[in-house]
């Protein structure tokens, strides 16, 4: 098949007449049993489990089959394994390569639950971690210890936003162990926006449940993974008990078709008012990667094609507790909702205190309260309004 432009591959990848079977979508296979008409079939979907034949309902389905197929069109891979949702897909990435005694060097600006599951379920199994400055570059080579196994990078950073120098930072622990399993949580780049295997990374990771499923109506992980790393990561995902139901699958993989040109208009969108928080008097800083003086904007503006809906500012002050609800409570077109990625506008803030707990190794820069936005597909105007409101009730 020739290569085909992302805008093209999102509307037709994982289309093939074997997973539509005449319809435009890919059809619905709920099963767990699959049924064999004969031994030597029994035989050859056993020899081909791990290669799209119908096998059992835990290796998949059609519906199963046609979103992978996409999934690694999209993302260059050799493979995609499937999970519940996206932390999902981040513990069973890393625990598919660590063994008691491993090391583990991770981004201190990740998601917290991958903080949480490194702190509270790794050190349990035996496996350390150390945290890495997103601001690390080419340091980060002398954090490499001997037992180093797995490299986890964030981009960008999770609530505060920052970029890495992504090929600095792997370049410099390739060149001390060039074995280290190299692995990303891509959500915000949804997997396209940043082409991370073209990076030297083996393992993408997504939380599907944003920009892929679009709608904020079902959750799912990705891990699209390169040559090297693909079937330890099929067998051990598997081995651990990961799948996911063919009706998220469904919803995934249409979630595709639309995702190019949504991803267009809330990109243009958060922009748009990322650049009118800046002139608010209200606002000391304005977190987003494409904005010029964005913490890491020039590794953005080098190394991705786009940008998305999610980004964050830092108010001018501490709100108090009251202040904080105050501001919160009253929002007309923005939800108070964890999670992102769908049509709708979202905000959820911290108190810099709060980042500071998440953010180990390091000393958090700023004194006033962070808000996180997710801008959804309403019109500019009216979420500047809500924005205003919502100021001059902290006036």
């Amino acid at each position: 098949m020739t290569s085909r432009k992302i805008e093209t591959a999102l509307v037709s990848a994982g289309r093939d007449k074997k997973f539509t079977q005449g319809s435009v979508n890919a059809v619905i296979q709920r099963a767990s049993s699959l049924m064999f008409e004969s031994v030597a079939q029994k035989k050859f979907a056993t020899a081909n489990r791990a290669n799209g034949e119908l096998f059992y309902g835990r290796r998949g389905t059609l519906t199963h089959f046609s979103f992978q197929e996409a999934m690694v069109e999209l993302e260059g891979g050799a493979g995609c394994v499937l999970y519940p949702c996206g932390a999902a897909a981040v513990s069973n990435a890393i625990l598919s390569f660590v063994n008691t005694g491993d090391h583990l060097l991770m981004a201190s600006s990740s998601y917290e639950p991958t903080q949480d599951f490194c702190s509270k379920v790794l050190t349990r199994l035996g496996v350390s971690t150390t945290y890495y400055p997103a601001s690390i570059g080419a340091d980060i080579a002398s954090m490499v210890q001997p037992n180093t196994r797995v490299l986890f990078l964030e981009s960008p950073g999770s609530i505060t936003m920052e970029v890495p120098d992504i090929p600095t930072i792997v370049k410099a622990v390739r060149d001390v162990s060039p074995e280290v399993i190299v692995m990303i949580d891509n959500t915000w780049a949804a997997g396209i926006l940043f082409k991370a295997l073209e990076f030297d990374i083996d393992i993408s990771i997504q939380a599907g449940t944003k920009y892929i499923v679009g709608h904020s109506d079902a959750m799912i992980g990705t891990a699209v993974a390169n040559e090297r790393c693909w079937e330890q990561l099929r067998e051990q995902s598997y081995l651990m008990g990961q799948m996911v139901d063919a009706d998220s699958a469904y919803v995934a993989s249409r979630g595709l078709r639309t995702m190019g040109v949504r991803l267009k208009q809330h990109a243009e969108s958060s922009l748009r008012i990322a650049e009118w928080l800046q002139t608010r008097p209200e606002v000391a800083r304005v977190n987003h990667p494409a904005l010029p003086g964005s913490k890491g904007h020039e590794f953005w503006k080098r190394d991705f094609t786009g940008s998305c809906g999610l980004f964050s500012f830092i108010l001018s002050k501490r709100l108090t507790d009251d202040q904080l609800a105050h501001y919160l409570d009253h929002f007309e077109h923005f939800g108070m909702a964890y999670s992102w990625g769908g049509f709708e506008s979202l905000v959820l803030a911290n108190q810099p205190e709060e980042i500071q707990a998440i953010r180990p190794g390091e000393e958090v820069d700023f004194t006033g309260t962070l808000v996180r936005v997710h801008i959804g597909l309403e019109h500019c105007d009216d979420l500047i309004a809500d924005l205003e409101a919502a100021f001059a009730r902290i006036a």
